[in-house]
């Protein structure tokens, strides 16, 4: 089972999310796609997921997650053994979105909210100071221009990583990489 966990002011309409579900559904892999509608909250976001996980054997699931839904990603593979696939991922959210503290608008659902010091603050408690990095598939682009990739090449040393010279947070190269992922989340080809 592949979950994908998308990012900040995103959804399960995001174009990421639909190039993957387009491409496993063409491979006949679509009952294996998941893709749920994260909440503001990281505290309901992990829960809604751990939902997910908890319906699967354990050690079938892998995660793709996207920005802060790399960090969810983190999170959730460390406490629950997983492997993850983690894509211009959030290192420190509880950090870099403070800036953003106030009214939002979700990008695809045009849902308004206001983003909160109590999300911050449970992003800090959902922060994984250290990882093993085996269990982690990095894909960033060093032409990211809402995070360091730096960061994340640091965080996740020892994992297998694909730095991508150029490109831009929403990982232009993506489409490129979906037969990498389907093979790293043990997924077989049609």
């Amino acid at each position: 089972m592949l979950i994908y966990l998308h990012g900040f002011n995103s959804s399960p309409g995001s174009h990421k999310a639909q190039l993957l579900k387009k491409d496993m559904d063409a491979r006949g892999l679509g009952d294996q796609y998941c893709c749920p509608a994260l909440p503001v909250s990281g505290r309901r976001a992990v829960e809604l997921v751990e939902k997910e996980i908890a319906r699967h054997p354990h050690g079938s699931v892998t995660l793709v997650g996207s920005s802060l839904g790399g960090f969810y990603s983190t999170y959730l593979a460390e406490r629950h053994d997983l492997r993850a696939v983690l894509i211009n991922p959030a290192v420190y959210p509880h950090e870099d979105l403070r800036s953003y503290l106030g009214v939002q608008r979700n990008l695809y659902t045009g849902q308004q909210y206001e983003l909160t010091e109590e999300h911050l603050r449970q992003w800090e408690k959902l922060y994984m100071p250290t990882v093993r990095a085996p269990r982690y598939l990095l894909l960033t682009e060093t032409g990211d221009e809402v995070l360091d990739y730096r960061l994340a090449v640091m965080k996740y040393a020892g994992a297998r990583q694909l730095v991508i010279e150029g490109g831009d947070h929403s990982l232009k190269s993506f489409p490129e990489h979906i037969p990498l992922i389907l093979d790293y989340a043990g997924l077989a080809r049609v």
